[in-house]
């Protein structure tokens, strides 16, 4: 069950000539269709705002985020190689391998001011990282495989949470041995977050998006584990927080960590404004959430059936119900971010990650084509030359892998 992922800058522009990283600026801020409409010289303008903000934070990611990024990942590496249980440290092994998702998490450091960007990456990354390898963990046979998987997600509610005493995470897992790996974890993740500025005024909102990502994680079964009866009923019994969406998808906004990203990288800020906390929660959850979490099922199709998996796209009537879903999810995404603070930012956010997943091979079968279609018109039509860059950003990789 492969988590969610935001797609760093570097998988953008690394192996780009300095012209395609200049028209990248330019090709990675879509309007909502919704304001196609408007007259020409407000489009250039918004257009002309949101390249020369691109340009700015592309550069940041590069200089002052990734080489932060890649000192977390050097620590987790050696400090998971010391885990003693061999199966525990295989599967600490396969989380970190999951690289995009960790330096997708750390995107969000771009939100964060010079000064904190480096306790906002360890946050950013040690939360990732503990949601990676819990995950793993979860999708292990157990006694009571809902009961396991809220045991061992509860360390999530305790790595955003500075004030909390740890649970004895593997009670009712069969393997426990890990030599004090995921204590680290949320131990360096609450560190990090009781340094920031204003993390007491977004605490109350992250913990209340990590407790839906706990729950989703606890009941989003395989067959061999039950299947999604549990999921459904409790998603449905969520239908007032998500309203206008179908039990799946509601159950996809759930599980996506965004929300809980976007808070970190906010309470970096000084003064940060509980109005603007507000925003932040209502245009992440549900609908860049969900968007989230259904782009990476997309792409999950083929592994969720060979691992017993339903897929939640799966859910819909057909190919055109699901496309037709994702597109209204795409286009209410979109629209959620004008308003928020450094809008231009979290709007680049939105079209990486939406680009990463649109850019994938599994996105070009027959069905995922017609999903990818409708989502990138919903975004807008600046998507597709971006679409271009990052399958080039693949096609490169296949390539040097094989040398």
């Amino acid at each position: 069950m492969r988590r969610p992922a935001v797609q760093p800058f570097q998988a953008v522009v690394n192996g780009h000539s300095g012209h395609d990283a200049r028209h990248t600026v330019g090709l990675l801020s879509a309007e909502p269709t919704s304001r196609a409409h408007a007259p020409s010289g407000g489009r250039q303008a918004r257009d002309l705002a949101a390249e020369l903000m691109l340009g700015r934070t592309v550069a940041r990611y590069l200089t002052s985020v990734l080489p932060l990024v890649r000192r977390e990942l050097t620590h987790w590496q050696d400090r998971a190689r010391e885990i003693p249980d061999p199966v525990l440290r295989s599967h600490a092994a396969l989380g970190l391998s999951k690289r995009g998702n960790l330096e997708g998490a750390a995107l969000f450091a771009v939100l964060a001011p010079r000064s904190r960007r480096r306790e906002t990456v360890r946050a950013l990354v040690a939360f990732q990282m503990a949601y990676n390898y819990l995950d793993t963990l979860a999708e292990q046979p157990s006694a009571d495989p809902i009961a396991n998987g809220r045991q061992l997600h509860q360390a999530l509610l305790d790595a955003i949470d500075p004030t909390t005493t740890h649970a004895d995470y593997y009670a009712l897992h069969p393997h426990g041995e890990d030599g004090g790996f995921l204590v680290a974890i949320v131990d360096r993740c609450r560190t990090a977050l009781a340094t920031l500025p204003s993390y007491a005024t977004v605490a109350s909102c992250a913990s209340s998006a990590a407790a839906r990502i706990v729950a989703f994680q606890s009941l989003n079964l395989t067959a061999r584990q039950g299947g999604h009866e549990a999921l459904e009923r409790w998603a449905r019994s969520e239908a007032a927080e998500a309203p206008g969406l179908h039990w799946w998808q509601t159950a996809a906004a759930n599980g996506s960590s965004l929300a809980v990203h976007a808070l970190i990288a906010a309470a970096a800020e000084s003064n940060v404004r509980q109005q603007d906390v507000q925003a932040i929660e209502a245009a992440y959850f549900p609908w860049i959430c969900a968007l989230h979490s259904l782009l990476d099922s997309l792409v999950d199709v083929a592994e969720d059936h060979q691992a017993g998996q339903r897929n939640l796209l799966s859910y819909h009537a057909s190919a055109a119900q699901a496309a037709t879903a994702m597109a209204h999810l795409a286009q209410r995404a979109t629209d959620a971010i004008p308003g928020l603070p450094d809008d231009l930012r979290h709007r680049v956010i939105l079209i990486a990650m939406v680009s990463y997943y649109l850019s994938s091979p599994e996105a070009s079968t027959p069905d995922g084509s017609a999903i990818a279609t409708s989502v990138a018109g919903a975004v807008g039509p600046l998507l597709a030359p971006a679409l271009g860059l990052f399958k080039a950003r693949r096609a490169l990789s296949v390539i040097t892998a094989t040398l």
